[in-house]
């Protein structure tokens, strides 16, 4: 089969599967696989939980696929039983407290590196215990602050050993999809960036209702986009597996759509035995040779810059849930001081010098969107400096909105067909304006509101005390929102949820529907121009609908310039991904 021209895709060969396989066995997965996918490469596992593969089947294993032409690397799962003894720890990973599980765990590497010029730990190089040892080990210190001491040491004892060992080595460690959660198990990649060769994304997502991890489907995009932005030009890929997608195909189509759309320059396929003769793997390879065409014509993704600082937490997989609402997310751990536009969520409020960092930006220009919880971690830390809102500890449920702007004379009235509660927020008339306010009997109450400051502006998004109730939210309400979230791009759109949207810095973009029926959907682009194209069927929209311009309001004697805003509108078919440019 051709090759993939933007990207590769590799599979994952578990310890459970190789410690029965023989040769012949490995040789007809290969088979399967040439059928519908351009298998580059393979990482074969040396040890998982009870198993370990001695280094004579790892070299026959390897020495299959390299006469197939394929290549090979080692990986890692760091889960045992050591001694018969079961530490209280979740999935029994490693206790890198205890001497004899680190000893178990240096043989382990030691083993692999001597087989493999490059290694993968999968993602559970990652410590919950709790037995004696580490309670007497972590002391006065938070669980925190212990496990991303002792995981940054093991760390760098493992690099060292396997560099020892095999000094062409490459080091790969793969962090999870549960990035909000990864400091309280010693996951460290503010550090651990620097101490292995290259960093691996898990863009793996669940069943969103009934998967305790609650991950929403555009995370297998935007986690993506955290871990290049984390470590630039060092990310080796995508890795996505069926758990969580089995019960409908589409699903695992879309976490491997996403992680390319992300700009993954590999996709893991978890895992090779799983897949041998499965009916998921035909639909992926036409799939991915579709997504190949668009990504090999795309630039740069680009998107509201979201600060996600290392070892931070708050208001969970929040910016995944506007994602599921069309905004385009570019979260990175550093702050963008030269943005065109921020969005600060409760996890961005964990770093000390947030609230310098916002006050600076905002005063020399810059538009920032913060979330509730921001407001709450900053209450007493500056942003009352920056807007009259102010918090009351109440709560309100509604299903009517207004939608105002104080650069726009006309005011727009709209219903969603359920509730939402949202906190209520205190704010001074004409000090502070509500853009897109709930209405509730004789009563409203801010979801967005906008004050000036300095040269900028300053956006509070009131997210629901549920983030799914986002999705109950009308497309006008949705309009609103993407209008700020989008500022400094050209184009945005608009839809009843789920609908997500990407965009990139050569004018391609592209539209995942979650939805399941044909929908109209806006595009709205902003500045003159003749129409939208398919990239695919070449097909041109050309119907638009002009949006409202700013005007005068009131006594005002100016108004913030805008360009004009065009929506088209577009019918998206259900679950369909769309490609377009603006012409």
């Amino acid at each position: 089969m051709e090759a993939y021209k933007n990207f590769s895709v590799a599979a994952y060969v578990y310890a459970y599967y190789l410690e029965k396989a023989d040769e012949a066995e490995i040789q007809r997965g290969i088979d399967f696989f040439k059928q519908y996918i351009p298998l580059k490469k393979v990482y074969i596992e040396n040890h998982r939980g009870v198993v370990d593969i001695p280094v004579e089947k790892l070299q026959a294993a390897k020495a299959v696929f390299e006469r197939n032409g394929i290549e090979t690397s080692g990986g890692i799962t760091s889960t045992a039983l050591i001694n018969g003894i079961r530490k209280p720890a979740f999935y029994d990973t490693f206790c890198y407290t205890d001497p004899a599980h680190r000893a178990k765990y240096l043989e382990i590497v030691k083993d692999i590196a001597s087989v493999f010029d490059e290694i993968i730990l999968d993602d559970f190089f990652f410590t919950s215990c709790r037995c004696e040892m580490c309670i007497e080990a972590k002391g006065k210190r938070s669980w925190k602050e212990y496990r991303l001491d002792l995981m940054e040491e093991f760390s760098k004892e493992i690099v060292a050993l396997a560099k020892s060992v095999n000094p062409k080595v490459n080091f790969i460690i793969k962090y999870p999809n549960w990035y909000e959660a990864y400091q309280e198990t010693g996951y460290n990649p503010g550090k651990q960036k620097d101490i292995f060769d290259m960093i691996y994304t898990g863009t793996e997502t669940r069943e969103p209702c009934y998967s305790a991890q609650h991950l929403q489907r555009y995370e297998s995009y935007s986690i993506m986009r955290l871990m290049e932005n984390t470590a630039p030009g060092r990310n080796g890929g995508g890795w996505i597996d069926q758990g969580g997608a089995s019960d409908n195909v589409n699903r695992w189509l879309e976490q491997a759509n996403l992680t390319m759309l992300a700009k993954g320059k590999e996709l893991m396929l978890f895992n090779f035995a799983a897949l041998i003769d499965s009916s998921d793997l035909p639909p992926l390879g036409h799939e991915l040779y579709r997504i190949d065409r668009f990504i090999g014509g795309a630039g740069e993704p680009i998107g509201v810059k979201a600060w996600e600082p290392f070892d931070a937490d708050g208001e969970d997989q929040v910016y995944n849930y506007l994602g599921m609402g069309g905004v385009n997310v570019e979260p990175s751990p550093y702050f963008d001081e030269n943005a065109p536009t921020v969005l600060l969520t409760q996890s961005s409020a964990c770093e000390p010098d947030a609230m310098e960092k916002l006050e600076a930006y905002v005063r020399k220009g810059g538009n920032a969107i913060v979330t509730i919880g921001f407001v709450h971690e900053t209450y007493d830390k500056g942003i009352k400096e920056m807007t009259s809102v102010r918090l009351t500890h109440r709560h309100v449920i509604g299903n009517e909105y207004m939608i105002d702007n104080a650069n726009y004379t006309a005011s727009h009235y709209t219903r969603g067909t359920e509730p939402v509660m949202i906190e209520v927020i205190d704010y001074k008339t004409n000090a502070t304006c509500s853009d897109i306010t709930l209405l509730a009997g004789e009563d409203n109450f801010p979801i967005m509101t906008e004050d000036n400051y300095g040269k900028g502006r300053l956006f509070i998004l009131n997210v629901p005390e549920n983030f799914a109730d986002l999705y109950k939210l009308p497309l006008e309400v949705w309009r609103a929102m993407n209008k700020h979230l989008s500022m400094g791009q050209r184009v945005f759109m608009a839809a009843n949820p789920k609908y997500s949207f990407f965009a990139y810095d050569n004018n391609r973009y592209a539209i995942q529907s979650y939805r399941p029926m044909h929908e109209s959907i806006e595009v709205i682009v902003r500045g003159e121009c003749t129409g939208i194209r398919d990239l695919e069927t070449g097909r041109v929209y050309t119907e638009k609908l002009k949006l409202p311009e700013p005007q005068m309001k009131g006594d005002a004697t100016a108004v913030i310039p805008e360009p004009t805003e065009y929506a088209f509108p577009v019918v998206i078919g259900a679950g369909r991904l769309m490609f377009f440019e603006v012409i």
